[in-house]
């Protein structure tokens, strides 16, 4: 028989390997997430954060719903767009890209996050809701070190440049992009996704990419 004050140790070994047991399932499950996260945003990676976008992944006006229910109720009616001041929405009657429904392509033009948020209250569908500003999440901004002028390796006769249009031109400002050293620095938790500074980024390939928030749904 073990002695009395063995059992204690026995005890807590017991439940310190079921409570284990318990938790496998859990970091089973959150494993794949963190992949998905890890492949969206390493920095180590020098290629393209566009590149790591999934295919079939498209932004989308601010204030819409996640990718299925966006999808369910969206009546393709065009209102967003037609009320869109900058134009940036867009909308394919074909079908043929981002599956008919309203989406944004940042290359071409971003959201410029406009007075009174035009789009979200033009929506008859509810589809797009009405948002505040510091709560919209259409996507993230991803920089790549690798091909950013400030950072990238410089070639023959060249050297790093100051350029910090990025930051200069994001209509959230420091909430979103942040120079700290010579890095670009993304705060996820403002970045509201609009892709402006994508638009601007100077670099071929774009060194600074919206990674859209139905990238994270998958």
């Amino acid at each position: 028989m073990p002695a009395p004050d063995e059992q204690p140790v026995d005890r807590r070994r017991f439940f310190r390997e079921g409570f284990r047991e318990l938790l496998k399932p859990l970091a089973q499950a959150i494993e794949p997430i963190e992949d998905v996260l890890k492949q969206l945003t390493d920095l180590d990676s020098p290629s393209s954060p566009a590149s790591r976008i999934p295919p079939g992944v498209w932004l989308r006006p601010p204030g819409s719903l996640a990718e299925k229910p966006f999808y369910e109720t969206c009546s393709h009616c065009g209102e967003c767009a037609r009320v869109c001041p900058a134009q940036c929405i867009k909308i394919d009657p074909t079908g043929q890209t981002a599956r008919g429904l309203p989406y944004i392509d940042a290359d071409v033009m971003p959201c410029v996050l406009c007075d009174g948020l035009q789009c979200t209250h033009a929506c008859p569908t509810g589809s797009i809701l009405p948002i505040p500003l510091v709560e919209i999440d259409m996507g993230t901004a991803v920089w790549n070190p690798h091909t950013c002028v400030r950072t990238a390796p410089a070639g023959p006769g060249t050297g790093a440049q100051d350029c910090t249009i990025c930051i200069d031109r994001c209509p959230v400002g420091s909430m979103a992009l942040e120079l700290v050293g010579n890095d670009v620095v993304v705060h996820p938790e403002g970045c509201a996704g609009c892709g402006v500074c994508q638009y601007y980024c100077p670099t071929d390939p774009k060194s600074i990419v919206v990674i859209p928030k139905a990238a994270r749904e998958r």
